[in-house]
């Protein structure tokens, strides 16, 4: 008899086992998931005619290495991405009246610039370089653009370099290809530009183009954002920094470059 209550008791604690964990099951089922982090939606400017960094394919697609470059941060950091192209030269003005929240567009992290807005880490290491026709064998440096016509993309570094250059005649251009199609046109000698930007144009097939010198300078593009979004900031520097240590900066540099 001893023997069948002891069962009897063991089989009545199972039981009872049981049935708390089927109630605390139940209980957890009841509590609600725990709430995803809410997306936020960011406006985020780019002047798209900088081949291969940020411009239009043969669908009107934006592509590019700053765009690839952004979308992956904006996973990264639960960042939605409304990408808006505009022009080069009123990308700080529509960040400073809050008209966009940052800007990727090949944008060099200069002092001058820090003065209105903020950049985030560098992502890019770049520099200016000279085009000439490919036929001009009289100017190999800044110093053979004197006297000569320099044509340059508005708002840019190359703009500000080729104004140094004594006597020159600096002629203005809404975007990057306008001012190879001066130079291929013979309205100007030279083109000061980035030299991703000159790099890739030659090499899709303009022949008759070619860079000529040393690296002007050494740049390092950054993201552009207003200097009142400091929580904006950290999260595309965190984005950034976790894409260079998971291997997905990598992957989108050697796709592009």
């Amino acid at each position: 008899m001893r023997r069948k209550h002891l069962v009897l008791l063991v089989a009545l604690a199972l039981l009872a086992t049981m049935a708390a964990g089927c109630a605390q099951t139940a209980k957890e089922a009841e509590q609600p998931a725990p709430a995803k982090p809410q997306t936020e939606t960011i406006i985020v400017g780019s002047d798209t005619t900088f081949a291969p960094l940020e411009f239009a394919d043969a669908k009107g697609n934006y592509v590019g290495f700053d765009v690839d470059l952004i979308n992956a941060i904006g996973e990264e950091a639960n960042l939605k991405i409304d990408f808006r192209s505009m022009p080069f030269d009123g990308l700080i003005a529509a960040l400073t009246a809050n008209q966009i929240d940052a800007a990727i567009s090949s944008m060099s992290i200069t002092e001058e610039r820090k003065k209105s807005i903020d950049f985030s880490e560098p992502y890019y290491k770049s520099g200016l370089s000279i085009a000439v026709q490919s036929s001009r064998t009289d100017i190999d440096s800044l110093e053979d653009l004197q006297g000569k016509i320099i044509a340059v993309q508005s708002g840019t570094t190359g703009e500000a370099e080729a104004r140094k250059v004594p006597g020159a005649t600096v002629r203005s251009f809404t975007n990057s290809d306008q001012t190879f199609m001066e130079l291929k046109n013979g309205g100007a000698d030279a083109v000061i530009n980035d030299l991703p930007v000159t790099g890739y144009y030659i090499a899709q097939g303009h022949p008759e183009v070619k860079m000529v010198g040393d690296l002007l300078n050494g740049e390092q593009y950054g993201i552009a954002l207003n200097k009142s979004n400091a929580d904006l900031l950290a999260k595309i520097n965190d984005g950034l920094k976790k894409l260079k240590e998971n291997g997905k900066y990598d992957e989108i540099y050697k796709k592009w470059f």
